[in-house]
């Protein structure tokens, strides 16, 4: 079936007159970095119709293909980021954040990182089997494993497939240290897992919160859970005893950014542990993305936006307006600047955040958590001797 979406190049800005779609970050299949061919829109008159009280198109369904795996340990490099080992359960995320730095993987799957992303997810079925060999590898040396770095890993479909669930069982049996990263409420399934290795100091939960706003989460961040039902999650897993770190993510100016000590506060009030933020990054097919977003919804002040990101990423000025041959330059993914930023206004968040932190009692950094009560699995096979 012909798709009724429009399909545009990573290096055009999407028309702005391209209206939302109910529950979706995004209405465009922009064409990956990778594409090498050429696409047209055409409707065949099978696409969904549209809302009938907004007159809007209606949000195009999910589909979720499984994958047998070969690997699932992702191991990082990067000097700037807290955990060297993490797994993805999912690839895709049906949330619909505009602003995911993760949409450019789906070029990977030769998939839009628009509207793709977050309409054709991959569950990848045999993560636990897979996760479970690597970890009894020998040789293999515990780290704290952070889960759902990427890809959110409470997807709605988790709850049929439980593939995450899984995991977090394999760590229990294990003792292996590990964290959770998420925006969904689905993570209170799991408390009785979490707080149980967090009674051992193995585990931490991490759960971002853009907004305290209703109606711009609805549109920033279209499927996710609501932002008071985050704190209801957070007040949840502090009350079991999981140390819970909330993450300001990403900080968009002039957007989200008068949020800042409202949800600090409202984390402590929630029982959170620590704090911590993150300015907009718009790696790849994200910022044409991001742009024609700030367009639809909020055209009056999209070039300022984009000009205080740019300032927050040292773009050069020369780069920052596009023309025929090449986008504007929107980002900068330099080590020790590109998640807080550079110059006076990086300068003026990361004390605002560090002050209401202050004020509520909140820390900046997550707890360490203990690697050294791992059991390999291999070991849990074999029999005792006495």
């Amino acid at each position: 079936m012909r798709r009724s979406i429009p399909i545009l190049p990573a290096s055009g800005l999407p028309d702005a007159t391209t209206q939302a779609a109910k529950g979706r970050g995004t209405v465009v299949a922009i064409a990956h970095r990778f594409e090498g061919r050429g696409r047209d829109a055409e409707s065949d008159g099978w696409e969904q119709a549209p809302d009938a009280d907004s007159g809007a198109p209606g949000a195009p369904r999910t589909e979720v293909r499984e994958q047998q795996v070969r690997q699932m340990l992702s191991r990082n490099e990067s000097p700037d980021i807290p955990f060297e080992v993490a797994v993805n359960p999912y690839r895709g995320c049906e949330h619909g954040c505009i602003y995911c730095y993760a949409r450019p993987t789906h070029a990977y799957l030769d998939l839009s990182p628009g509207l793709d992303f977050e309409t054709r997810l991959v569950a990848k079925r045999n993560a636990v089997e897979v996760l479970e060999r690597e970890l009894g590898a020998r040789g293999y040396r515990p780290s704290p494993i952070a889960v759902g770095s990427v890809t959110d890993a409470y997807q709605p479909v988790e709850r049929q497939l439980r593939i995450t669930r899984g995991i977090l069982e394999l760590f229990g049996r294990t003792r292996h240290p590990y964290t959770v990263i998420t925006k969904s409420a689905g993570i209170e399934r799991d408390i009785d897992l979490l707080a149980e290795a967090a009674a051992a100091r193995r585990a931490h939960a991490a759960l971002s919160i853009t907004t305290l706003d209703p109606a711009l989460a609805r549109i920033l961040e279209p499927r996710a859970a609501s932002p008071q039902r985050r704190l209801q999650a957070v007040r949840r897993l502090a009350e079991a005893g999981v140390p819970v770190t909330v993450g300001i993510a990403p900080v968009i100016p002039f957007v989200n950014d008068g949020d800042i000590e409202a949800i600090v506060q409202a984390a402590a009030d929630a029982g959170a542990q620590a704090v911590f933020h993150i300015v907009l990054r718009l790696p790849w097919e994200v910022a044409p993305l991001f742009r024609h977003w700030l367009q639809t919804h909020f055209p009056e002040r999209a070039a300022r936006v984009m000009a205080r990101v740019q300032d927050l990423h040292g773009i050069d000025p020369a780069l920052r307006e596009g023309d025929e041959t090449r986008a504007p330059r929107d980002y900068a993914a330099t080590f020790g600047q590109r998640f807080r930023g550079q110059g006076p206004w990086a300068q003026l968040l990361s004390q605002r955040v560090a002050r209401a932190a202050l004020r509520a009692g909140l820390a900046q950094r997550v707890p360490t958590l203990d690697g050294t009560q791992f059991v390999a699995p291999r070991a849990l096979l074999q029999p005792s001797l006495f």
